[in-house]
């Protein structure tokens, strides 16, 4: 019973939590362009009952400002953490199940994109295809999946030295059978938790790359840009349209690293029973 409760607690967190992350997201979605839209006589308001967050130096409300940064930052966390993900699943399964020279190559690749810092080549990949929210979902795909195909391979290759796949190869299954009735099914757990845990990665780097300029263009409300403009003023003692944002980033993506840890707990054959 105890165990019972603990999972039943476990489950009812990650719910919680994702409710929350929903409710930013649509948010976002809803809000109008008139709630932050500049009001010159409102500029530069410290926090207040009225303005939460305060306002920028353009009337800006900094409140919505945020919610409306924080739904782009998650659609790009969402866009590009599944593209990522789904590369990863093939690109490991691929490494696992084809030659040696196949998994040479791809092990070769992994090393290759993991030896440059994810910032620098997403800045260059931006760059490259043009900038703006495009460049910065390439950036960000394109250097999310190495971890998760790397596990995903050593996944694949104990899986393939099972009994039971072995019986399956003898009875005549095919490699197509073997793969979505035996491997598929235990990989789903670690596709799953690691997909969530691209998300701070991506939210993070999405937030970085905008602040040095490479990212989204400077009229998107995100919390990259809020706080790249925000560097401008503080030697002026306007301290909110940093600390706010900021702190608000660092709550979201606490609170999704968080629900991805408790659904590893749950997924998790061994660590689901604890």
């Amino acid at each position: 019973m105890k165990k019972l409760n603990r999972r039943a607690k476990t489950l009812f967190l990650c719910l919680c939590l994702g409710l929350l992350l929903l409710l930013v997201y649509v948010s976002g979605i809803l809000i109008p362009e008139s709630a932050y839209a500049p009001d010159f006589m409102a500029a530069r308001l410290s926090p207040s009952l009225r303005h939460p967050f305060g306002t920028d130096t353009l009337g800006r409300d900094l409140f919505w400002r945020t919610v409306k940064g924080l739904s782009v930052s998650l659609t790009v966390g969402i866009v590009a953490s599944c593209i990522s993900a789904v590369a990863a699943l093939f690109i490991g399964i691929g490494a696992a199940v084809g030659s040696k020279r196949v998994d040479s190559f791809i092990s070769w690749i992994i090393d290759l994109v993991m030896g440059v810092p994810h910032t620098v080549l997403i800045i260059l990949i931006s760059f490259v295809m043009g900038r703006g929210l495009k460049g910065l979902l390439v950036g960000i795909a394109c250097t999310h999946w190495c971890s998760l195909a790397r596990l995903i391979r050593s996944e694949v290759m104990q899986l393939r030295s099972k009994d039971y796949v072995a019986v399956s190869r003898k009875l005549g299954k095919s490699g197509g059978w073997i793969l979505v009735n035996h491997l598929l099914p235990h990989l789903l757990p670690q596709f799953i938790v690691g997909l969530i845990l691209m998300f701070p990665h991506a939210i993070l780097h999405e937030a970085a790359v905008s602040f040095l300029g490479f990212g989204l263009p400077p009229e998107q409300p995100a919390i990259g840009i809020i706080l790249a403009e925000s560097m401008k003023y503080l030697s002026a003692g306007i301290w909110w349209p940093a600390v706010f944002p900021g702190l608000t980033l660092v709550l979201i993506v606490f609170l999704i690293d968080k629900l991805g840890d408790n659904l590893r707990r749950v997924l998790d054959p061994y660590s689901a029973q604890e």
